[in-house]
């Protein structure tokens, strides 16, 4: 079974929708609820409907990374807390959800797939939760609906608050910046690169064990904000480009364009701040510098890769630490 959750705004109308390959299909609204919910909600209601072997296809990591590294016997194991030890948001979907899974171990499995990627089947339980979301009202059939409304907004979005873009991940916002190459060992593979890459994917992993719903901010720039997209993807955490102004790749050495380019495209989203390339340096620099402070202000937390010494990054560092707080701010040492 394919599940998809959506929500118009968040909170807002929401909707859910199951749909099993050339058999029945399922969708529900409610008034009041968010992106999160719903996913868990289509998973629930998928695995409430079906008693034999299944398979649960979701675009959700929230809930497919749940399942897939047994987050839910922490939770258990500290009665429903999770590791700083604050109550676990959404438990009760997640109670009777893991309940059904643990009361026949092996019966359900989950599967992520990604979204807006060409999936007929995620592309129709999708559909059919907008629908819902949209029009209130839950429908129930066999084999593909007569009648599909459009689906989420899927791949670039606008400067506006991602919370606010269909097609942005929901969540626990942390942005990655700091050096560029040269003070990362250089523009080839390196150890310093490579020492750096592998503690933010350790990183990356263990807040996603405190925040589920984490989501990478990057400006996909070289150094540490494409280290951070691909530690991202190797700690299994969505990640969004979030792009100065279109063609910022343009003036790079083949390979190096070609790297940003299998990076964009495994991004879950992309935000473009401005429509077309400024002209001149200074135009350039003005339009990083407005996408550092859309990051600052849409963030909730930041890592800096700084060595302390840099004033560039060093400004960064004061200005997150002004919009997120002192404690949100975690400095990592390159060189440490």
């Amino acid at each position: 079974m394919y599940t998809d959750g959506a929500c118009i705004g968040n909170p807002g109308p929401g909707g859910w929708a199951w749909a099993v390959p050339e058999g029945p299909w399922a969708s529900g609204a409610e008034a009041r609820t968010t992106n999160q919910r719903m996913e868990i909600k289509a998973a629930l209601e998928a695995v409430r409907s079906h008693d034999g072997p299944l398979e649960v296809v979701s675009d959700s990591t929230y809930v497919v990374n749940c399942f897939r590294d047994r987050w839910w016997e922490g939770w258990l194991a500290r009665d429903w807390t999770n590791k700083a030890r604050q109550p676990v948001a959404n438990r009760d979907l997640w109670e009777p959800l893991i309940d059904l899974v643990r009361a026949d171990p092996g019966r359900v499995r989950f599967t992520w797939v990604k979204g807006h990627s060409s999936d007929a089947m995620n592309d129709l339980v999708d559909r059919l939760a907008v629908q819902a979301a949209r029009a209130q009202e839950g429908a129930r059939g066999e084999g593909t609906p007569d009648r599909l409304g459009p689906a989420d907004a899927p791949g670039v979005a606008s400067a506006a608050d991602p919370t606010a873009v269909p097609g942005v991940p929901q969540g626990r916002r942390l942005v990655v910046a700091g050096h560029r190459p040269p003070e990362l060992g250089g523009y080839t593979p390196n150890p310093v690169a490579d020492g750096v890459r592998s503690r933010l994917g350790e990183i990356l992993a263990a807040k996603r064990e405190l925040h589920p719903d984490l989501v990478v901010l990057t400006g996909m720039g070289l150094g540490t904000e494409q280290l951070a997209a691909e530690a991202a993807l190797e700690a299994g955490v969505p990640f969004v480009a979030v792009l100065a102004f279109p063609g910022q790749d343009a003036m790079w050495p083949a390979e190096t364009r070609d790297r940003f380019a299998r990076l964009l495209d495994k991004a879950d989203a992309q935000v473009l701040l401005q429509a077309r390339a400024p002209s001149g340096r200074q135009a350039v620099s003005g339009a990083l510098g407005r996408r550092d402070a859309w990051l600052a202000r849409h963030a909730e937390e930041a890592i800096v890769v700084w060595d302390g010494d840099d004033a560039l990054v060093g400004r960064l560092v004061r200005s997150l630490r002004d919009h997120l707080g002192e404690e949100e701010v975690w400095v990592l040492d390159p060189h440490r």
